[in-house]
């Protein structure tokens, strides 16, 4: 699966007090729609992992985005 990422792009991932917040910039919230929009073209099971060390800000939660039936 190929990702294009928007230059500059800021996405963060935390758990408040039991709630998932995606935290993103302009760039960051182009970069995951494109995300969804490849995922959504891929078979069912695809998934990608973002994290701290690929893509993620510091001290992110890892964030699976999976496509199901």
């Amino acid at each position: 699966m190929d990702i294009n990422w928007t230059d500059g792009f800021k996405i963060s991932v935390k758990n408040r007090m039991g709630s998932l917040i995606i935290s993103a910039n302009k760039e960051g919230l182009l970069s995951l729609a494109g995300i969804l929009t490849t995922l959504a073209e891929e078979e069912n099971g695809s998934h990608i992992h973002l994290d701290e060390y690929n893509s993620l800000e510091d001290h992110s939660m890892e964030l699976v985005i999976e496509k199901i039936p």
